[in-house]
């Protein structure tokens, strides 16, 4: 008889790992505590992969040989203990997934910000060159799903923390770490320690051939590489000459890119770029070195870089209403995010921020509040922290409950030549399904002035 593997958590991720698991002929059972969404159920019924909802029978479950959590649920969930005090293996998708891809190679991206447009990017960049590559992860269809029904030569994956807590041999042959500033600590027992190592496990399995992809201007990586080993060979990317690898490493200098990786030269100024802003040309930096481990010619990045547009809710231009431009920043959902925003403004800033908050430490805004916020709509349930940290700093914070409730407030308090941006630096769960829905329900509010 098969082992028996169990799936926690019926969303993208638990669904890919259970068509995987079934493909690959294990006895397969899916158990979620909440509801499962019609899709989701649809597609187990199809594969006719049994599964349960609305809570866990933990008497089958303690029965697994192996158990395949969900990036969602928490260490700290009844369930899971229950798991770990039998000694049963608990494992991510990510990790499930790298067990089937055969001589398939890996991308990896993390990071607290930037992920999805440097994944998107590069992948953008591996397609133009011709490569079978899949985007997979965080960002769309999840790795073990597409390793099952679809497989490609190259998968390039936008990995969270959550995945890379629960890997044993997951090794990518490129992996890139962009930055690392607080966020969900609630899932590390407010340590950051546990956070930062988390974005670290990135890097443990790598070996000598493997590439890892590391923003030595940020401060955080910079402390924890001095305390630990890195074993693949080190491609940094930096914005301070001094630190600047030129034979194996990107430089953004006098607004040019410039990218060296084994004797191989590319440059491009920011001027052909379709996206721009500092956090932008960071992206574009691991996108590019990352392109160029692979091998990908020079033709293949400019083309790619003068192209891409971005994605959706990250710094989107909405429209422009009686002379007021509306951004949509809606993925912004950590206050790292919202700095970048606020860094690339160049007009007086109208900020929609609020949601549900993730432990927010508000002075990491304050000084570009400070010089760039005329007035703060909150869009959240509770506000209280909000109107701690900037009550005696912006004159006008109005708090509103709705998407159509805080555009019409921030239209009414910015002037012509302002900037309307929504980039919430919170979860969007207080008063909308995801980010997603929150930015869209921001954009109809726009059209609708």
């Amino acid at each position: 008889m098969a082992e028996l593997v169990v799936i926690l958590g019926a969303g993208e991720s638990g669904n890919g790992a259970a068509i995987l698991a079934k493909k690959q002929g294990y006895d397969v059972w899916v158990s979620d505590y909440g509801n499962i969404k019609d899709t989701y159920k649809k597609e187990l019924l199809s594969w006719e992969i049994p599964f349960e909802e609305q809570g866990h029978d933990e008497a089958k479950i303690l029965q697994a040989g192996l158990v395949v959590k969900s990036p969602g649920i928490p260490e700290k969930a009844p369930v899971v203990r229950k798991i770990r005090e039998k000694g049963i293996r608990v494992i991510s998708e990510i990790e499930w997934a790298y067990r089937f891809i055969n001589n398939s190679k890996i991308v990896a991206i993390t990071g607290s910000n930037g992920k999805s447009t440097t994944t998107t990017l590069t992948h953008n960049v591996f397609v133009k060159a011709g490569l079978d590559a899949a985007l997979v992860g965080n960002i769309g269809i999840s790795f073990a799903k597409r390793v099952a029904l679809q497989p490609a030569d190259w998968y390039i994956i936008e990995v969270s923390s959550f995945q890379l807590d629960d890997i044993e041999t997951f090794r990518p042959d490129i992996a890139v770490l962009l930055n690392i500033t607080p966020d969900h600590l609630d899932r590390y027992n407010y340590n950051y320690d546990e956070y930062i190592q988390a974005k670290f496990n990135i890097f443990k399995n790598q070996e000598a051939a493997d590439y890892a992809v590391i923003n030595v201007d940020d401060p955080v990586i910079q402390a924890k590489l001095t305390e630990t080993k890195i074993h693949s060979q080190l491609l940094t990317i930096t914005m301070n000459e001094k630190l600047f690898n030129q034979k194996n490493g990107a430089l953004f200098k006098n607004d040019n890119i410039q990218i060296n990786v084994n004797d191989e030269n590319f440059q491009q100024s920011i001027n052909d770029l379709m996206i721009k802003g500092k956090h932008n040309y960071y992206n574009t930096m691991a996108a590019g070195i990352s392109a160029k481990a692979a091998g990908i010619r020079n033709e293949f990045l400019r083309e790619s870089f003068s192209t891409f547009n971005g994605l959706d809710h990250r710094l989107e231009y909405v429209a422009t209403v009686g002379g007021v431009e509306f951004i949509n920043d809606s993925k912004g959902t950590n206050l790292n995010s919202v700095w970048y925003a606020l860094e690339s403004m160049t007009k007086d800033v109208v900020l929609i921020l609020g949601g549900q908050d993730k432990g927010n430490d508000y002075n990491e805004i304050m000084d570009l509040v400070k010089e760039k916020v005329k007035a703060i709509v909150c869009l959240g349930i509770n506000n209280d922290l909000i109107h701690q940290a900037f009550d005696n700093v912006v004159t006008d914070i109005v708090d509103t409950r709705s998407a159509k409730d805080a555009v019409k407030t921030a239209y009414f308090l910015a002037r012509e030549g302002d900037v309307v941006l929504l980039s919430p630096g919170c979860a969007s769960f207080d008063l909308f399904k995801n980010f997603e829905d929150r930015g869209e329900q921001f954009k109809i509010a726009v059209r609708e002035l």
